[in-house]
């Protein structure tokens, strides 16, 4: 994998970024939403969600483990996309009766959040690869935002 340097703020593993652990618990949320849908769903809505939701922390995880940034930014910009995928089947399933807007709001707000971490990490890996700068992730402070 890149070259992460070993200090205290370095990111050791795809488990050490908080867009990971994020992307988790809304996979974990869906799948709880969807477990009351009805039994004609299960290779409709149910499935569509699960697999976008689920998507997401893996894609994360398995870019991490690449050789280079711009395959990691890759595997991001395609968790992106399954986020947005996420982003139209929760309404859909509200337009159709099978859960309330207020279902909705939490995994909704959830995935706005993580998006704005990926586009973060991304940008932040761009900066790290870009030729005047060291090829490396950044460390957990930058990709959480500078403490204070």
């Amino acid at each position: 994998m890149l070259g992460v340097r070993p200090n205290e703020d370095s990111i050791r593993s795809y488990r050490d970024l908080r867009v990971w652990k994020e992307a988790m618990d809304l996979a974990v949320e869906c799948y709880a939403l969807t477990k009351g849908f009805p039994k004609e769903e299960i290779f409709g809505l149910t499935s569509q969600i699960r697999r976008a939701a689920a998507s997401v922390p893996a894609n994360v995880a398995e870019g991490y483990g690449r050789d280079s940034a711009g395959q990691y930014v890759n595997f991001l910009r395609t968790t992106q996309g399954s986020l947005k995928e996420l982003e139209t089947h929760l309404p859909l399933a509200e337009r159709i009766g099978l859960l309330t807007s207020n279902m909705v709001e939490k995994p909704l707000s959830r995935s706005e959040a993580v998006g704005k971490m990926l586009r973060g990490l991304i940008r932040s890996i761009q900066r790290a690869s870009s030729p005047t700068a060291e090829a490396r992730l950044p460390t957990a402070q930058a990709v959480e935002g500078r403490k204070k």
